[in-house]
């Protein structure tokens, strides 16, 4: 569906600057920075979410090209316009990138993060019944690690429902915190914290 869209978007600015190469300076310039537009727009939401940095590239040079375009500079502004359509492809396939990287990355984490926190809770169900805590731990940080626990819960029920609604972004970051805070808890608690989610290098 997106990638329908997408290619409308272009053939949408081909035709434009096909009309526009016919009409005069202004309108040339007009139509080619309107249809610009236009094609980043139909990746706009998804460019700011997967790869902000280049959206930012491509927002600056719309912006370029309309300021051109206010100071009577059609040419500069036209010129600045062409280029964009190519630009926003590029961003297109970035994208789709972007998003198949952080996919692959929620996955694997899909695969050790509940085990974690199932290992937690259970030690916790255990230290929260025993009469009598080992050494290394008071109640006060068996409490931070029932809270840490709650807000790692939480935080990985945020990050599933983010990917299932297709906000794969920011269901990995969130996924990421799930992690540092499991990690935490084990590591208060005493518990072998697994390979995977140990900081590499």
């Amino acid at each position: 569906m997106n990638s329908k869209k997408n290619l409308m978007a272009i053939l949408f600015v081909v035709g434009a600057l096909f009309q526009a190469a016919c009409s005069g300076n202004k309108d040339a310039a007009t139509l080619a920075v309107n249809a610009a537009q236009e094609s980043y727009n139909a990746v706009k939401a998804d460019a700011a979410q997967y790869v902000p940095e280049q959206a930012k590239s491509v927002e600056d040079a719309i912006r370029g090209a309309k300021d051109s375009l206010d100071k009577g500079d059609y040419d500069a502004a036209l010129n600045s316009a062409k280029a964009i359509p190519d630009t926003v492809t590029g961003l297109t396939a970035a994208i789709a990138a972007k998003k198949t990287e952080l996919t692959a990355s929620f996955q694997e984490m899909s695969g050790g993060l509940p085990k974690m926190l199932d290992a937690v809770k259970k030690r916790l169900d255990i230290l929260s019944a025993s009469k009598s805590l080992p050494a290394n731990l008071d109640k006060t940080k068996l409490e931070g690690a029932k809270s840490g626990y709650d807000t790692a819960a939480k935080a990985w029920a945020d990050a599933q429902s983010a990917f299932s609604g297709g906000n794969v972004a920011d269901a990995v970051a969130k996924a990421k915190i799930v992690k540092d805070k499991a990690v935490e808890v084990m590591t208060t608690l005493g518990m072998k914290v697994p390979a995977a989610a140990t900081p590499k290098g």
